[in-house]
């Protein structure tokens, strides 16, 4: 077992025999051909076991950063290990962007994708819904493009790291573009139950964080903050109060106490894209967690039943509670997209680094939203079953099976789902 290797959070110790770092595709081929049980190590911002393995682990930081930009096509091609944000960087010096990030821009693309992690915005999919193809390397080794069009595309962009280590991917660009970032505080949930469509759709992103406080039990939480993030050229207005809440008078961290210095630039200042979409600066690099997470997407028009549900059980959660987060994410059509062909708000739920407190926090929010058929997020604690809730997951099984019929890249968690 390879001593002290654990997530970025710490709850997750690996058990694998060894880590392979190799240093060129040729290296990553011979190691997976050699291999009987694999998984890929990406950024570690995974929250459960998705990555254990009690064969090798692979990480593929060590692999040349490629970043290749092809003008033409407006795509850009990035080997396995490149991170988000030292890619950001290299885009917005060719004049290109993302249409959107993640939270956190120190996670991996290839991770990121595998795992349907998203930013923000009720226009904006999730981040695998910018991939035009992959290769893969699969379990005999040999290297295969699957692209976009293909009649297995949607079920491999966002595959849990079940069909192969993604050696690189090509993703679509656009036009590179200035965002400015505002944060209200103090939205009463009454107003945002009556007004939530046009709350949420009222910049390019939206995040309302809320830590579950200030309302009777079964009704939608008082807001602490809403981070709306417009596009410059839009030309949207941020007035001192709006819908009852009023303009953060300095810059704001999502927990109360924490340092906002951390925190991308806020109070309507311009900046590039990369610089603004994200809530964490890239320069911040946490080392490591003091959390654990949890997140559920319900279909955008039950965001009022979901508010209420998680109202319901106000309690249970705020035992184990540090903040939630609530954004939307549109529709898409990777099969294990907990977005798949449903518009979607996401209730985003970061918890104390307990995992003794938080498995009865997660019981009953999983008890209250399941009458919504809410999907977790792959890359996070969940304790309910999925599989009813993910209507072309016996497909995304099948095609596993297929590619992979000695399951060389499964582990437990694959085995329960795929």
């Amino acid at each position: 077992m390879v001593e002290a290797v654990t997530n970025w959070a710490g709850n997750v110790t690996f058990g694998a025999r060894r880590v392979l770092r190799p240093e060129s595709v040729d290296e990553l081929r011979r190691l997976v051909a050699a291999g009987t049980r694999l998984r890929v190590l990406g950024s570690g911002h995974s929250f459960n076991p998705i990555a254990d393995t009690d064969g090798d682990l692979i990480s593929l930081d060590a692999l040349p950063p490629v970043v290749a930009i092809d003008h033409e096509r407006a795509t850009v091609t990035v080997s396995g290990g490149v991170r988000y944000g030292k890619l950001a960087l290299r885009l917005h010096e060719s004049g290109y962007a993302l249409p959107n990030l993640a939270s956190l821009p120190h996670i991996s693309v290839a991770g990121a994708v595998a795992t349907a992690t998203h930013g923000s915005g009720v226009d904006n999919r999730g981040l695998a819904s910018a991939v035009s193809a992959l290769s893969l390397v699969r379990a005999s080794g040999d290297v295969e493009v699957v692209a976009r069009g293909g009649e297995t595309f949607e079920g491999s962009v966002v595959s849990l790291g079940a069909l192969g280590v993604v050696a690189d991917l090509t993703l679509d660009l656009v036009p590179a573009f200035d965002v400015a970032q505002v944060v209200y505080d103090d939205l009463p949930g009454d107003v945002l139950a009556a007004n939530v469509d046009e709350i949420l759709a009222s910049a390019y992103s939206v995040s309302l964080f809320t830590d579950w406080s200030g309302a009777p039990e079964a009704a939608p939480p008082r807001v602490n903050q809403v981070w709306r993030k417009f596009r410059v050229t839009d030309g949207v207005t941020a007035p001192r109060r709006w819908f009852g809440a009023v303009r953060a008078d300095g810059p704001r961290h999502p927990l109360a106490g924490m340092p906002a210095r951390n925190c991308t630039e806020q109070d309507g200042v311009p900046g590039p894209w990369y610089a603004r979409l994200p809530h964490f600066r890239l320069e911040f690099t946490p080392s490591a967690g003091d959390e654990l997470q949890s997140e559920y997407f319900v279909a955008r028009a039950d965001a009022v039943a979901a508010l209420s549900a998680v109202g319901a059980v106000r309690d249970a959660v705020a035992q184990a509670l540090q903040i939630s987060e609530i954004r939307t994410v549109a529709a898409d059509e990777a099969w294990l997209s907990p977005a798949y062909r449903r518009d979607c708000v996401a209730l985003h739920f970061t918890w104390v680094g307990d995992e003794a407190r938080v498995r009865p926090a997660i019981d009953a929010l999983e008890a209250a939203l399941s009458p919504l058929r809410a999907r977790p997020h792959w890359g996070k604690l969940f304790h309910r079953d999925p599989r009813g809730d993910y209507p072309r997951l016996a497909d995304a099984a099948e095609l596993a099976r297929t590619v992979d019929p000695d399951g060389v890249f499964r582990n437990t968690f694959i085995d329960s789902f795929l």
